[in-house]
């Protein structure tokens, strides 16, 4: 380490082998993509019912957080908060680094990824996906624009300007992201005006998340620590932004089980599923919301080790809410003819059954593997660590106060 907290990088050999770590989570993901692309989906959990697996639970949530990590960086920017400035350019970096992680998980898993060019060159503007290539591709041109402005003397002018364009541009993608699922009416599970801005808000505390425990580890690292002032602002904000999509989501079902169409969805996912409620209840609501409302509003907990383990449950949390909605949403027989009877010998009214794959869970680590090593290596070779004053003693265990 260097005298500079600031500035303090980890020691080459951490540095390597923290790349050697990622690089070999990349691999194994990679191979798995090959071996489900020559073995074909047998070798994984899906099927004709659910054809959106444990992948997909991956890829949304890196693509989300990936607008929500921006927070930061828009704060400080758009709102004029100073004392987040140096911590801007990690928050693009983040942004960055998730978005490619998510994308290459979803073109790995969709199949045939050699085709992923017509996407980009031949556009069918009546489907969300096509629009969805359109958003991802701008966002991560807006956020090196945004990068290149902040960590720019020359550029610095335009910081305000850039930061204004991503901020728009992050809630288009995070609207485009759930209306994917709100125009998806085929399935019972989906199909509500709500989805757009749930994901929205969604987004903002799961990339806040990411961002305050990847910030908490490079904290660790370097010996430094945000002020006092800051951390505790930090810790409401993730409390307010878990509550909002806490609420949202509790009016996303309310909806639901007034509505005599999605009542025994709604019985299904809440109560008798299975895994679906355990997830929901105990992994979203509980480990996800309820624990980490309490850790960033308790004044026990006014410290920067609870925020950190705030911050992870979050995304824990973050992981049950998406597998619940993504598979559990297909696990839910569709009503094909809405209205009418019909039967066939192809398991009319039956419950998907869908246990996730080594190969699929493998896909999905090698995302965040991707999107682990672009950050290590930013980190190491351009100065996107923030620049704080060193943490005194025992501020590791006690934090700030």
């Amino acid at each position: 380490m260097t005298a500079d907290a600031g500035t303090a990088r980890l020691s080459p050999r951490a540095h390597w082998a923290l790349v050697a770590g990622g690089a070999a989570v990349l691999v194994a993901g990679l191979l798995a993509a090959h071996a489900m692309e020559t073995q074909g989906h047998a070798i994984t959990g899906l099927n004709n019912q659910v054809v959106w697996g444990l992948p997909h639970v991956f890829a949304i949530f890196l693509v989300v957080a990936a607008s929500g990590v921006l927070n930061v960086a828009h704060i400080a920017t758009v709102f004029g908060r100073r004392d987040y400035a140096s911590r801007a350019p990690l928050s693009g970096l983040l942004c960055i680094a998730l978005l490619a992680g998510g994308l290459a998980v979803e073109v790995l898993d969709l199949g045939r990824p050699d085709r992923v060019v017509v996407a980009l060159t031949q556009h069918n503007f009546t489907s969300m996906f096509a629009w969805n290539v359109l958003l991802y591709t701008g966002m991560l041109t807006l956020a090196g624009a945004y990068l290149w402005t902040v960590m720019s003397r020359r550029m610095g002018a335009h910081a305000r300007t850039a930061g204004l364009a991503s901020f728009v541009w992050r809630f288009a993608l995070t609207c485009g992201t759930g209306s994917i699922f709100a125009f998806m009416v085929a399935r019972g599970a989906y199909g509500s005006a709500l989805f757009p801005p749930l994901f929205i808000v969604l987004s903002l505390s799961w990339g806040f998340a990411v961002f305050l425990a990847v910030d908490a580890m490079l904290a660790s690292q370097r010996g430094a620590a945000p002020s006092a002032d800051l951390a505790r602002r930090m810790r409401r904000l993730l409390g307010l932004f878990v509550g909002c999509g806490l609420f949202l989501t509790f009016v996303l079902h309310l909806t639901g089980v007034y509505s005599a169409r999605q009542l025994a969805f709604e019985r299904f996912i809440l109560v008798d599923g299975g895994i679906y409620p355990l997830l929901f209840w105990l992994g979203y609501v509980g480990a996800g919301c309820l624990v980490p409302l309490l850790l960033a509003f308790h004044p026990r907990f006014d410290d920067s080790r609870s925020l950190a383990v705030a911050s992870w449950l979050v995304v824990a949390g973050a992981f049950a809410w998406l597998y619940v909605f993504v598979v559990g949403g297909q696990a839910w027989p569709q009503d094909i003819f809405p209205g009418y009877a019909a039967s066939s010998s192809f398991g009319d009214g039956a419950i998907g059954r869908y246990v996730p794959s080594l190969p699929e869970l493998l896909l999905g680590l090698g995302g965040v593997a991707l999107a682990f090593l672009i950050t290590v290596v930013g980190i190491r070779v351009l100065p996107f660590l923030p620049k704080d004053a060193p943490a005194p003693a025992g501020a590791a265990a006690a934090g700030p106060r």
